[in-house]
């Protein structure tokens, strides 16, 4: 994208395009935003936050919201949380330099105003907002970035390579001007700014010990002022949020065992929106009923199929090549999740710019013939069939886990060539089981750390948590080069080049993509699903 192309893109026109987003609805919004790019170098920006007044103008101040959650909280650290509800948490709760435009995958200034890029993409400077403070009016400084980021540094929890693989220092220049040296330039960096391992957080946490239960937040429009682990966690206004106030006061997030609990509070009108996750089965019946609205929107959430190439008989590329063919997308999407999510023929996800069905274009859509034809050629047959131990983990992903698991075994053995057998596994052991690399197919699912196809793509090749089960020297240096070079228009030829080397390999294989699916009293508004994955509590509201 060109120069002027960029600034324009997070300047003067992005309440223009904020306020097209909501009148046209979010799944143009979200198709219209996938080209997003960082700023060019040299070029200084500044954003005026209109957002929140934008939204709720003419809405009514209410007391209060409750949501219904399946997932859990982990850590509400962001030195050690790497899920994806406790980033929701985090980023209602705290803020970091830049922020993402709900509803789309454009970037705006969070807590920073401008910022610059020298030395060809290796110096990003950021001018902070002026009168920063946290929850409790603690004034907030280019310190408290660098504090914070150097303690994820030095913590080096699980999302800390966010920051260590990219940073190689971050100091302050004055009380509101951080500077950040990188090792090498990114073109995405100010995509990393936007996730927790950034945010400042409160001087209350400890220094260099993950605070697991700390409840002092940061920089968000809200603070929280109760939590119960697993029971409940209530949020309310942070009074000097640089944004404004929400038009809702408070938010209560209950935990639920399960999701026919909450289904029942929601349908006895004790909730008022029912998030992750419900069943398929209750979001179709729910979706029949006149009193609640259910929204849905193509999520950056994907599942795929992993098979160890330093395993035998894996190493075989025929094999895998058979695998993949004879996969049924179509039958999980239907059977499985009555068609709540959609076959998804290459890891990075549908929708996201350089996005092509490589696999698709190489064979097709369960392709038994074609299946049989690379499995004769790797020896097999009816009578010398392939054994193989296929391993899913039984709650994780939820209770329809079991399920997809048995449709991919079905396809499979239905080349007459193939024998499965399933193995399952808690989630601890079977990370565990991964990271030493001992199981020959397994299933994953991967929830966006950033919104860019190097998220999609880098972060499986010569990977240490899965027992560094795919490498490829060319795709790597691919992956490398795709990832230094400025606009999308250079970058997108190398991630089509790397989708086709990722189906020709077929190490790694793309199974379906997720939607999200939020079902809420009618009532309430503000409620945008974005390939983020995260809701924003500060923009709800209720009508009438």
């Amino acid at each position: 994208m060109e120069k002027n192309n960029n600034k324009k893109a997070i300047t003067t026109t992005m309440a223009i395009a904020l306020v097209v987003a909501l009148v046209v609805g979010l799944v143009l919004g979200y198709l219209a935003s996938m080209l997003m790019a960082p700023t060019a170098p040299g070029v200084t920006t500044t954003v005026v936050s209109t957002l929140e007044k934008t939204v709720t103008v003419g809405a009514p101040t209410v007391e209060r919201l409750i949501i219904g959650v399946t997932d859990k909280v982990t850590d509400i650290d962001p030195s050690n949380a790497y899920d994806f509800f406790t980033w929701e948490v985090l980023s209602n709760t705290m803020e970091g330099l830049m922020k993402y435009v709900p509803g789309t995958t454009e970037l705006e200034y969070g807590i920073a105003r401008s910022h610059t890029i020298e030395e060809n993409g290796l110096v990003y400077i950021f001018k902070l907002k002026p009168g920063l403070r946290f929850a409790d009016g603690t004034p907030a400084t280019a310190e408290d970035v660098v504090r914070s980021i150097k303690r994820v540094m030095e913590i080096n929890g699980d999302p800390a390579w966010l920051v260590t693989d990219f940073v190689e220092d971050v100091v302050a220049l004055d009380s509101e001007t951080v500077k950040f040296k990188l090792t090498v330039p990114v073109s995405y960096f100010l995509a990393l700014l936007a996730t927790p391992p950034y945010f400042p957080i409160h001087p209350t946490y400890k220094p260099k010990e993950i605070d697991s239960d700390q409840t002092a937040g940061g920089l968000g429009p809200y603070r929280i002022v109760k939590w119960t682990r697993d029971v409940e966690l209530i949020l309310e206004a942070n009074p000097y949020y640089y944004g404004g106030a929400p038009k809702v006061k408070q938010i209560i997030v209950r935990f639920f065992k399960d999701a026919t609990s909450m289904r029942l509070e929601l349908e006895a009108g004790r909730i008022d929106i029912a998030w992750r996750t419900l069943l398929p089965t209750d979001i179709k019946d729910l979706k029949a009923k006149p009193n609640l609205k259910t929204l849905e929107c193509p999520g950056g959430f994907i599942r795929y199929i992993v098979i160890n190439t330093r395993i035998k008989p894996f190493d075989n590329k025929l094999i895998r090549q058979a695998l993949a063919a004879a996969l049924n997308r179509k039958a999980i999407c239907e059977r499985v999740f009555l068609g709540l999510t959609e076959p998804l023929y290459s890891m990075v996800p549908i929708g996201m710019w350089s996005h092509i069905d490589a696999f698709k274009e190489k064979y097709g859509e369960h392709n038994t013939d074609l299946a049989k034809n690379l499995l004769k050629q790797a020896g097999y047959s009816e009578t010398n069939k392939l054994k193989i131990e296929l391993w899913y983990t039984p709650t994780h992903y939820g209770d329809t886990e079991a399920d997809v698991a048995l449709l991919v075994k079905e396809a499979w053995e239905e080349t007459g060539m193939i024998e499965v057998d399933i193995k399952s596994a808690e989630w601890t052991t079977y990370v565990d089981q991964s990271r030493k690399g001992i199981m020959g197919i397994s299933l994953f699912g991967w929830y966006p750390d950033y919104i860019d196809p190097d998220d999609y793509t880098t972060a499986f090749v010569n990977a240490s948590w899965l027992g560094y089960a795919y490498a490829n020297a060319e795709l790597s240096k691919i992956l490398k080069d795709a990832s230094v070079l400025p606009t999308v228009e250079e970058r997108t030829p190398l991630y089509e080049r790397a989708q086709r080397i990722w189906a020709e390999d077929a190490a790694i294989i793309p199974m379906f993509q997720g939607k999200l699916v939020i079902v809420s009293k009618p009532n309430v508004d503000g409620i945008y699903l974005d390939p983020t994955m995260l809701l924003r509590y500060w923009l709800f509201f209720f009508t009438g």
